[in-house]
């Protein structure tokens, strides 16, 4: 039986990837200066103009999926008789994986039996996305939808984020640190390093005094932490700063024997929290704790 792979908009794959692989992808709803937008993976959203207004000083905010939605999007394949593997961005930095564990159990009630399975991919942006590239893969592989969810369900607790941002202040505006945090960030060129930890979380890592230190400090962190690189895919995403993203490609090639870098675009529901100039790696290695 074929199966439907679906995810978030958040999870930033270019949309050609997503064309040809057929996914079903969920957009998002993003505000900013009391508007709304759609992140579609740029099919209708211009996202240099919203790169260059949250450069600018602009503070967007995004909504989690309703179970509405789900329940409206899980029903269309129900009655297509289509299975569907869901790979949904982290429930630590949103409700949307709950909202659609509602709906499932809603839908199981109203139909009995359907082949629906949602996996809480830990992960958000591209490294939510290389999870799904790596479950695309699988499937044009043959492999059947439980063998694909067993691997995403092993290797998201292999998944590594290495994140920094350009401006500090942004996270300050946004609430996720203090103001006086962020006073003395700027005073010292202070530049925040982020991972996601074992439970989908964002947290800080490490401070770093300027930004070429910290984007060495990504490749250093990336570079220690691969296992078998010859086998793996890395992702790069950044808001904005594609220069520095070839940078980092090209140290990470100096460093270690790789089976393909792809650089790619924030899209806006991320690049929303973390602000211009932020950037982050994507890799597999060795199990992360799950705490």
């Amino acid at each position: 039986m074929t199966y439907k792979i679906m995810a978030d908009a958040c999870c930033d794959l270019p949309l050609e990837f997503v064309e040809k692989n057929d996914i079903h992808i969920i957009n998002m709803t993003i505000n900013m200066n009391n508007k709304e937008y759609l992140d579609d993976l740029g099919e209708t959203f211009d996202r240099e103009a919203f790169f260059q207004a949250v450069k600018d000083g602009a503070i967007a905010t995004t909504s989690q999926t309703n179970i509405g939605t789900y329940l409206e999007i899980f029903k269309y394949y129900i009655e297509k008789k289509e299975s569907v593997l869901y790979l949904a961005f982290s429930s630590g930095l949103s409700g949307s994986y709950n909202n659609a564990m509602v709906a499932v159990d809603m839908l199981k009630e109203e139909y009995g039996s359907i082949d629906i399975t949602v996996i809480d991919t830990l992960a958000v942006c591209l490294g939510d996305g290389l999870l799904i590239y790596e479950a695309v893969q699988l499937k044009k592989a043959g492999k059947s939808l439980a063998e694909v969810a067993q691997w995403v369900e092993e290797y998201k607790m292999k998944l590594y984020s290495w994140v920094t941002v350009e401006d500090i202040k942004h996270l300050e505006r946004g609430g996720r640190i203090s103001a006086v945090s962020a006073t003395l960030g700027t005073l010292l060129n202070v530049k925040p390093i982020i991972v996601m930890n074992g439970i989908g979380k964002l947290v800080p890592f490490a401070k770093v005094r300027g930004r070429k230190k910290s984007l060495q400090f990504l490749v250093q962190k990336t570079v220690e932490g691969m296992i078998e690189p010859e086998k793996q895919t890395i992702f790069i995403g950044h808001v904005g700063v594609p220069e520095e993203a070839a940078w980092i490609k090209k140290a990470l090639l100096e460093k270690t024997s790789v089976k393909d870098i792809q650089i790619y675009p924030y899209g806006p529901t991320i690049a929303a929290h973390t602000g211009f100039g932020s950037i982050a790696l994507f890799s597999f290695g060795a199990e992360k704790n799950n705490k």
